[in-house]
Parts: C-alpha cells; sequence; structure tokens
C-alpha cells in the first residue's frame, strides 16, 4: 500500500529517521511527567472537583493540558502560559515600534522575541500557579479540603513545582521544533489531547455494549461515527482552502538581466486565524462559570448567570459564534495589512489584472479578506458547536415565554439534551488535532519529496495551514 510504503521510506531515510524518532521520545517524556504529582494536594478530590468545573477556566486550563491539571502534576499548567505569552507579545508588536522592527529583522529579531516570550511565560506561569495556589486553598467542596496543608509553604511550593513545569514543557517544545519534526508546542498539545481517544472509545463500546440508547443504539453509534468523519474531513478540506488572487509582475530590466513578467497568485487562506478565535472566545466565555463557581451561594446573581451561560444554552451559543467571529475579524486584522501589501507589490512592478495598482488593489484584497474571514469564522462556529451539541443538546427549552416551552413540548429530547455521549474531542480539540496533524504530515511529507521519495499521495501534495 501507498501509505505503508511511505512509513518505510520514512524510516529508510537516517536523518528523517532519527527526527521522527526523538520527537517521540519527547513525547514520552512529557506524557511520563502528566503523572507526577505537585505534592501537598489531594489529586482524588480534586480531580472530581475539576470535572463538575468543567465549562470553568479550571476546564479550559485542563483541556490544553491534556489532562494534567485534573490529575494536578508537575505539568499542570500545561503550555497555556507559552500560548498566552506569545499572544501578547504578538499583539504588542502592533502597539510597540521596536517589538514591530524586531519582527521585520529576520532570524536576530525573531531570536529575541522568542526569549522575551520565553521571559513573559515564566512571569505569567508564576502569576497562574499563585492565583491557583490560592484558590486551591479557599475551596473546600463539600466541606473537604483540596490541599493537605495550607500555607506560605504550599503557595512557594506549588508555584516553584508549577513554574518549572512550565519552563520543562516549553524546553521541550522547542527541542522537538529544532532536533525534531513539526511543530513542538502544537504536538505537545496535540499528545495531551489524543491520549483521551482509549478512554472516549471504552465509553462508546460501553454504551454500545450496555444498549444505552435502547434498539436504535447500533445505527445511532453508526451515524455517530459517520458524523466525526465527516467533520474530520470537512475540516481538513477547509484548513487547506485557498483563494489564490492573480498577481502579474512588469518585465524589468536590472543590469543585464530582464526580471519580472510571470503570472503568479497571492494565496489567502479561508481560515487565516486558525485555532486562535476559539480558543480567545472560549477563555472570555469561562470567566462566567468560573465567577458562579466561586459565588453561587453568596448572589443569585452569579447563580443565574452561570446557568444561562452553561453549555448548550441559547445566550451561550449566540454569544460563543458572535465572539469567534468577532476574533476571526480581530486576529487577521492584526496579522494581514492589505495596505502595506498592496505597495509592495507595487513596489516590485506586481498588479492584479484588471485593477488599478495602489488603493484599489488594497481595497480589492480587503474585500475578498472580509468575505474569507466571515466564511472562515462561521466554519469556525460551525465546527466548535457540533460537539458540544452532542455533548449537551441544543437547550431550546430554556428559551423565554412560550418559545421555550413549545421546543420543551414538540423537540426530541436528544436534540434538547444531548446524546449522553462523552465526545472527548470537543470543537476546539478536534481543529487543534486535524490542524496538526495536516502541518506534521506535510512537513514530513517535504523531507521525503526533497530526497527523492514518494510522499502519502501518488498526485499533488498535501496542503497544510501553512501551505
Amino acid at each position: 500500500m501507498k501509505l505503508l510504503e511511505a512509513f518505510r521510506n520514512i524510516f529508510r531515510i537516517p536523518d528523517l529517521r532519527n527526527r521522527v524518532l526523538f520527537t517521540l521520545a519527547m513525547l514520552a517524556v512529557y506524557r511520563v511527567g502528566a503523572f507526577i504529582p505537585t505534592p501537598g494536594i489531594n489529586t482524588k478530590l480534586i480531580e472530581e472537583f475539576i470535572q463538575r468545573s468543567a465549562g470553568s477556566v479550571f476546564g479550559f486550563i485542563d483541556l490544553f493540558s491534556g489532562g494534567n491539571f485534573r490529575r494536578f502534576s508537575i505539568f499542570a499548567l500545561g503550555i497555556m502560559p507559552y500560548i498566552t505569552a506569545s499572544i501578547i507579545l504578538q499583539l504588542m508588536t502592533i502597539l510597540f515600534p521596536y517589538l514591530e522592527r524586531l519582527q521585520k529583522e529576520g532570524e536576530l529579531g525573531r531570536r529575541k522575541i522568542t526569549q522575551y516570550t520565553r521571559y513573559l511565560t515564566i512571569v505569567l506561569a508564576g502569576i497562574q500557579s499563585f492565583s491557583i495556589a490560592m484558590t486551591l486553598m479557599k475551596t473546600a467542596p463539600g466541606g473537604q479540603s483540596l490541599v493537605y496543608n495550607p500555607g506560605a509553604a504550599f503557595i512557594l511550593m506549588t508555584m516553584l513545582t508549577l513554574t518549572t513545569g512550565t519552563a520543562f514543557i516549553m524546553w521541550l517544545g522547542e527541542q522537538i521544533s529544532e532536533r525534531g519534526i513539526g511543530n513542538g508546542m502544537s504536538l505537545i498539545i496535540f499528545a495531551g489531547i489524543v491520549v483521551g481517544l482509549p478512554h472516549a472509545t471504552k465509553d462508546m463500546w460501553s454504551k454500545f455494549a450496555d444498549r444505552t440508547w435502547g434498539p436504535f443504539t447500533g445505527l445511532a453509534m453508526l451515524l455517530l461515527v459517520v458524523l466525526m468523519v465527516a467533520v474530520v474531513a470537512f475540516i481538513v478540506f477547509v484548513e487547506g482552502g485557498q483563494r489564490r488572487i492573480p498577481v502579474q509582475y512588469a518585465k524589468r530590466v536590472v543590469g543585464r538581466k530582464v526580471m519580472g513578467g510571470q503570472m503568479t497568485y497571492l494565496p489567502l487562506r479561508v481560515n487565516a486565524g486558525g485555532v486562535i478565535p476559539p480558543i480567545f472566545a472560549s477563555s472570555l466565555l469561562a470567566l462566567p462559570q468560573t465567577a458562579a463557581l466561586f459565588f453561587e451561594k453568596k448572589s443569585e446573581f452569579f447563580r443565574d448567570f452561570g446557568a444561562a451561560m452553561a453549555w448548550g444554552m441559547p445566550l451561550y451559543t449566540v454569544l460563543y459564534v458572535s465572539m469567534i467571529i468577532f476574533f476571526a475579524f480581530f486576529y487577521v486584522g492584526i496579522v494581514f495589512n492589505p495596505t502595506e501589501l498592496a505597495d509592495n507589490m507595487r513596489k516590485y512592478g506586481g498588479f492584479i489584472p484588471g485593477i488599478r495598482p495602489g488603493r484599489n488593489t488594497s481595497e480589492h484584497i480587503n474585500r475578498i479578506l472580509t468575505r474569507l474571514t466571515f466564511v472562515g469564522g462561521c466554519y469556525l462556529a460551525l465546527v466548535c458547536l457540533i460537539p458540544e451539541w452532542m455533548i449537551a443538546g441544543i437547550k431550546l427549552h430554556k428559551l423565554w415565554g412560550p418559545l421555550g416551552a413549545w421546543f420543551d413540548s414538540n423537540a426530541p429530547r436528544w436534540l434538547l439534551e444531548g446524546l449522553g455521549v462523552t465526545f472527548y474531542f470537543g470543537g476546539t480539540s478536534l481543529l487543534i488535532v486535524v490542524g496538526v496533524a495536516m502541518d506534521t504530515v506535510q512537513q514530513i511529507e517535504a523531507q521525503l519529496v526533497m530526497r527523492h521519495y514518494e510522499g502519502f499521495v501518488k498526485k499533488g501534495r498535501l496542503r497544510s495551514r501553512r501551505s
């Protein structure tokens, strides 16, 4: 088979084989550290607490730590401080000319920005670990303390342990990026998510064996698998989608050479923001759940508002979709400047056929980018909501007044309350898993083709999100 032959080719090339094995070894080290507990924590009690807080900030951190936060291992913070630091510095390049200059200086500038990212990651990890330690000491679900010996020593130990764990994960990710294959940070998140696949498969099998959905359990399972495959195929299709704008370069005489004159294209991706918009939206929507978790016994407002912002609730769905689309435009507006692109094209003699250079070109690109970004935002919202609807349902019966009563009386319960499936790959998780897999396979294929070996497909080449 073509796929098996490609895997054999990977291990026939010494350099590529060493890179793949090194990547697997580093990921194995990461998984070993996931089972080393942080001292002074009642791990069994905190795991139950995190499971009840799935929609809060705790659940959000647990997602990106690969379940480490639920076990409260030394890698409990995961890679989230690094992601936050990277996003902050990316946004700061717009505000601070010094960082913008560094970004344009090439390799040396990128190294300095990477160094600043490391420093900011340590600071954020220290702040987050301090906040978590204080929160754990004050939280006592059911009257039982999550901490064995609360106090200053516990706070210091927790800060030291969690910050060191985050720094070590950051180092592992950089080593994978430099000496392995693929993006190290993305692969660490990927590994943390996919380790739950066996548990999800076992859970589905137990539902099938117990006939959870009655005589239609087998058909429901088949439809569930078909839906999951269809969603993955849809993500692969859209993530590789591009709008190619033709660009013609005029001929120029430089010395004795005639340069230009060729036709090329400007590729604009459908989902230019990647997984950043859902991450931003999820993190903001997790704040009301977190506030409700701590203040529901003291304030009726927080309890009601937290209930209205639960998964599947109409208010949550509307805000989630709106925020994803907003952050899609926000992120693209930061990383893509049509005016600067149009000026660079005019500087090198490039133009879009039928469009005047300069302002008209900028407006033309901006119109296309706006439409693509809106489509990409709707795609992200759809992919993120489908798994959540399968888990929690579309709670239309919670709508106010007669409309909610009508849905409660006429809509099927599985639509309103979900299928009761532990669908491990939520929307954001699914985007990360598929996107990272595409990027990694594309890099492996590029290595094979560069050494005159055939890749994973016969015709064409795999197109990743970065292509």
